[in-house]
C-alpha cells in the first residue's frame, strides 16, 4: 500500500536544499576564518585568478592583508568585506548573494526540486504504461499447416 506524498516534507527538502545553497549551513558558523579557507573565496584582481592559485605580487600582498585581519580576530564576513571595500567586488569569487546576483543561488536548487517533483510524478505513470503494454507470456498457437511444416523440417536434421 503506497504512502500519501506530504507537501510538507517535499517544502522541508527544498527549504533545506536553498539554505545549504545559500551557505546558511554549519560551515557558515566557524568562528575563527583561516587564511587557506579565505583564499579559496576570494580573487587576485590583477591576475583574476583565485588567490589559492595567484602568484602575482598584488596576490601576496592580498594574502598578507588577510592575514592581518585574521590576526585581528575578524570573522570571514568581516574579512570579506574588508576586501571589497579595499579591492572592489571584483575581489568576491562568487557574487553577493543580493539583487539579481541572487538567482545563481536560488535557481539551481530549485530546478533541481522540480526535476524531482517531475521524476516522482512521471516515473511511476511511465511503469504502469509499461506494465500494461507488456505482452503476454503465453505465445500464439501455430495454425496446423505451419506445425506440419515444422515437423518435416526437423525430421529432416533428425
Amino acid at each position: 500500500m503506497r504512502r500519501p506524498r506530504s507537501p510538507l516534507a517535499l517544502l522541508l527538502v527544498i527549504s533545506i536544499t536553498i539554505a545549504g545553497a545559500l551557505g546558511m549551513g554549519p560551515s557558515a558558523l566557524a568562528a575563527k576564518p583561516s587564511l587557506t579557507q579565505l583564499e579559496s573565496e576570494l580573487m587576485c584582481v590583477a591576475c583574476h585568478e583565485s588567490l589559492a592559485v595567484a602568484q602575482s605580487p598584488e596576490s601576496f600582498s592580498e594574502r598578507q592583508y588577510i592575514r592581518d585581519l585574521i590576526a585581528q580576530g575578524e570573522t570571514a564576513g568581516e574579512i570579506k568585506r574588508n576586501m571589497v571595500a579595499q579591492y572592489g567586488p571584483a575581489v568576491l569569487a562568487l557574487p553577493p548573494a543580493h539583487g539579481f546576483n541572487i538567482i545563481v543561488y536560488v535557481l539551481p536548487p530549485v530546478i533541481v526540486g522540480l526535476a524531482i517533483v517531475i521524476l516522482v510524478i512521471t516515473i511511476p505513470r511511465w511503469r504502469r504504461r509499461a506494465r500494461q503494454a507488456a505482452p503476454a507470456n503465453a505465445a500464439a498457437p501455430l495454425n496446423p499447416d505451419d506445425v506440419r511444416r515444422l515437423d518435416e523440417d526437423l525430421g529432416r536434421y533428425a
